[in-house]
């Protein structure tokens, strides 16, 4: 049995003391691989030297919306030329959030749509972050849906008619901690939707699972996921790993 943590910033700096004890739990938690989504410049350095140090981490480029700022368009254009030096998995995080400050929004729509580019010229899968803008995130989408874009909703928290929209669209839902929680409101969708839509992610080092909600969250936390969806959805913790490895490995192959 195998896990895949799909989105985890294991390189950030909130494991920079124990970095190399992390990953040898999340080894022994069976966790087999784990996706790596960029942030922005500053952030390609330290995942590197971590994917070289441990190729089962990979690494994917991208810049997360909350990064989005009035030199978007130049920093966008020195992220790209790095696929000219090497590949990568997927393209990522990228998204919206209008959570924290709408005061880019034009600016992140139009890096997403740039973004949404890369994953279909590259043929390789576009994570997604989306906070308070669900329905423009998927507007986007379905604008640039070609045939060939795919990809994961990552930190999946909507409703049952969302997660269909987006599996309608040709993504996965990624599912992290915030299906452990008592108020996260993902019960009706885990039951709704088939496991083949779904990916475990942890977003380490954020929403850690019950029962480590409030500690710094880490890959070996994963099991944790996957035991709530397979209470809620009836299944074998096996079952549960095998579909969602399947998944993950389906999409970044």
């Amino acid at each position: 049995m195998h896990y895949i943590d799909s989105h985890a910033h294991v390189f950030s700096p909130e494991f920079s003391q124990d970095v190399e004890e992390m990953l040898q739990r999340a080894q022994a938690a069976q966790v087999a691989e784990i996706y790596m989504p960029n942030i922005d410049l500053a952030s390609l350095e330290a995942m590197f030297q971590l994917e070289q140090r441990h190729p089962w981490c990979h690494s994917l480029l991208g810049l997360h919306p909350c990064h989005v700022f009035q030199d978007y368009r130049e920093v966008l254009s020195q992220l790209e030329q790095w696929f000219e030096k090497r590949t990568f998995k997927g393209v990522g995080e990228a998204g919206l959030d209008y959570y924290w400050d709408k005061t880019f929004v034009p600016e992140q729509q139009e890096a997403l749509r740039i973004q949404c580019g890369w994953a279909k010229n590259h043929q390789i899968p576009i994570v997604l972050h989306t906070r308070d803008a669900f329905q423009d995130t998927l507007q986007i989408i379905k604008e640039q849906q070609d045939g060939s874009l795919r990809g994961i909703f990552h930190c999946f928290s909507g409703t049952v008619e969302e997660a269909q929209a987006a599996i309608d669209q040709n993504f996965l839902l990624g599912i992290g901690g915030v299906s452990t929680f008592k108020n996260g409101g993902l019960e009706p969708v885990l039951r709704a939707i088939d496991l083949k839509h779904i990916v475990l992610e942890t977003d380490s080092p954020y929403l850690a699972p019950v029962p480590k909600r409030g500690k710094r969250n880490e890959p070996s936390y994963l099991p944790f996921v996957a035991q709530k969806i397979a209470e809620v959805k009836s299944l074998t913790l096996d079952e549960v790993a095998e579909v969602t490895t399947a998944n993950a490995r389906n999409l970044f192959a």
